[in-house]
């Protein structure tokens, strides 16, 4: 069965009544498919006009469970959206760009999600429609575990929350693959950096991917770059301890302890990109 609602409602209706799989720009959907049929009912959300576009609200920058990567490259963000910007252009070819949505994205719960490092160095929320109403987790609770998430049965993603508190501060991503192009990470790092008006560090984000089960922060480092005078760069601040949060594993793209020495140059490449590269809006 296929339905293709036009209101949350209605989408939120046809969950509750027959369950089925999302489907949005059906990159993902696709693909873990291959030669296997379709089974089941299909609730396409693409003719939902409320779940498009991206916002910018009073306090928080509202990005549309519909949104596609090539709408947030194009779209007119602050310089700390930067990071997310060339996560985007790294996620597959133009085509894969142009249809494959942020939220399918986090839904999958890939370890390797390029849009997670930095939708967490934003402090992002994941708001969520069910039968029981609407809700907000905190994207660092929202994905559980590699294809898990907390949606609830009958739920769904509406938008991804982003506030707008940290816009001005500086970000860059960086992704190590086997290939330049159309790679599945080894590992990737997002970094924000906001400085004061004496050229100290006011905010420090940096978030790692493909190290763990799931991207995760580094809370220490983080605190550790509070109050640097940046003149000098930030690379050299980074310690091995700081890594502790990462879990990483050996597998066919690399091993383990290679995936954290990796991890060590590429944040303290990352966080002196933020210093060096002009923020622009």
């Amino acid at each position: 069965m296929y339905f293709r609602p036009t209101t949350i409602d209605e989408a939120i209706g046809a969950l509750a009544s027959q369950g089925g799989r999302i489907l949005a720009g059906g990159t993902d959907f696709f693909a873990t498919q291959g030669d296997r049929p379709v089974l089941g009912p299909v609730l396409d959300i693409s003719a939902i006009d409320a779940l498009k576009g991206i916002r910018v609200e009073a306090d928080q920058i509202r990005i549309g469970a519909c949104a596609t990567w090539s709408e947030v490259i194009a779209a007119d963000l602050p310089p700390a959206f930067d990071a997310l910007k060339a996560a985007a252009a790294e996620v597959g070819g133009w085509q894969i760009q142009n249809l494959g949505t942020i939220a399918g994205n986090l839904c999958n719960a890939s370890p390797a999600a390029d849009g997670v490092p930095p939708l967490l160095a934003l402090d992002a929320a994941i708001e969520l429609a069910g039968p029981a109403g609407t809700r907000r987790l905190p994207l660092d609770q929202f994905i559980l575990g590699p294809r898990r998430t907390a949606l609830a049965p009958g739920e769904m993603v509406v938008a991804i929350l982003v506030p707008r508190r940290f816009e001005d501060a500086r970000s860059h991503f960086m992704k190590l693959g086997g290939r330049r192009y159309l790679v599945i990470s080894i590992v990737m790092v997002a970094a924000q950096v906001a400085l004061d008006l004496q050229g100290r560090v006011a905010g420090a984000r940096v978030a790692v991917g493909s190290c763990s089960a799931v991207a995760c922060r580094l809370p220490a480092l983080e605190r550790a770059l509070l109050g640097v005078a940046a003149g000098a760069g930030l690379a050299g601040l980074v310690r091995t301890e700081h890594l502790a949060p990462l879990r990483p594993i050996d597998d066919v793209r690399a091993t383990a302890l290679y995936r954290l020495e990796a991890a060590q140059t590429l944040i303290g490449r990352a966080l002196d990109a933020c210093l060096s590269e002009p923020a622009h809006a």
